[in-house]
């Protein structure tokens, strides 16, 4: 596919986001979680600290803000620019959208150029894994690497979306010894993660066993992608991204199903949580950072400050559920074995 029919189907993706708000499956998987609140928490709530360490670098708290977007067009390059200069101001982690693009189309490489934005904060990069199998290898994800000034590599997987998808690349097969020696030749660490249908048991030992040491479950509940590309399909009657727009596995049931490898594996949840609540249950459940994504979209398209308030918000709601668990800080939380009631 070109860099200009890339570029358009990113363009497109907002587009259709911002007009169908049926894309936001709003399953909330994560009220069905219930927690132990303590009426005498023993603590001064200023004196909660919600700030952890994820791939070496200190966090004010373990929020990811995902990916997204970026190509060439002002509005993507906008919409990382300010992403970029909100993490760094809060000190968050930020990943970039699918850099394929930049590999056919040249002017896109600026919009994933972030690191002069956010100069100190944990940064990740990001390719379809699939394209492992259509001519990428290891220098085109250490360029992605470099491009960005990433700390990490995120390779996702998107079976359904790209299933669905009018100009798909379909061809898994073989993907998972590829992936491993991707993993075993980088010098910085690959993150294996879905793009809202979750990971499964089975393929969590698929990645131990080819030296994947970090996962993002990216569960169903938030944002459906096969529902997006329903939206793109050539005729009005082809409604297969509508049949499995909820389809995967729900991020809670993800996390709780990979918990028992957290010796082998590290955890990241992403796909559905909307608030600092869903990130605490996250925690609570095996997870080491939280990816958020959809409430992020439209701040991003207005300032680095409106990105902020978001952040912000989400840190307070984070600082809060800490507080009224009677845990002073995350070695607390994860130590405490009877905060989760169902």
């Amino acid at each position: 596919m070109s860099g200009d029919a890339v570029n358009r189907r990113k363009i497109q993706h907002i587009e259709i986001i911002q007009s169908d708000e049926g894309v936001e499956r709003r399953k909330n998987h994560f009220d069905q979680i219930q927690l132990t609140h303590r009426a005498l928490p023993e603590l001064d709530l200023a004196e909660v600290d919600p700030s952890c360490t994820f791939m070496g670098k200190k966090l004010d708290f373990p929020l990811l803000i995902s990916s997204m977007t970026g190509g060439e067009h002002t509005l993507v390059k906008t919409i990382n620019r300010n992403l970029a200069l909100a993490a760094e101001a809060t000190q968050v982690a930020m990943g970039v959208g699918s850099q394929r693009v930049m590999f056919t189309n040249q002017e896109a490489r600026d919009s994933f150029a972030i690191r002069p934005h956010a100069p100190t904060t944990l940064l990740f990069s990001n390719l379809g894994a699939v394209q492992l199998n259509y001519g990428f290898g290891v220098d085109h994800c250490q360029e992605a690497i470099d491009v960005v000034g990433a700390d990490g590599l995120y390779l996702h997987l998107n079976p359904l979306q790209e299933a669905v998808q009018p100009e798909g690349d379909t061809n898994f097969s073989g993907l998972a010894e590829k992936i491993g020696a991707i993993a075993q030749t980088l010098e910085q660490p690959v993150v294996l993660k879905e793009v809202g249908s979750g990971f499964s048991e089975v393929d969590a030992h698929r990645a131990i066993d080819i030296g994947v040491k970090f996962i993002d479950v990216a569960g169903a509940g938030g944002t459906s992608w096969s529902r997006i590309e329903h939206h793109r399909q050539a005729t009005a009657s082809d409604d297969i991204g509508l049949v499995y727009q909820d389809w995967g596995i729900p991020t809670p049931q993800a996390l709780r199903q990979l918990a028992p490898y957290r010796n082998q594996l590290t955890l990241i949840a992403s796909g559905g949580l909307r608030s600092g609540l869903d990130m605490l249950k996250s925690i609570l459940l095996g997870a080491e950072l939280c990816g958020l994504a959809a409430p992020f979209l439209q701040p991003a398209m207005e300032s680095p400050e409106a990105v902020i308030r978001v952040i912000e918000r989400l840190r307070r709601e984070f600082q809060t559920g800490l507080f009224l668990l009677g845990c002073k800080n995350l070695r607390m939380l994860k130590e405490a074995t009877d905060l989760i009631r169902t």
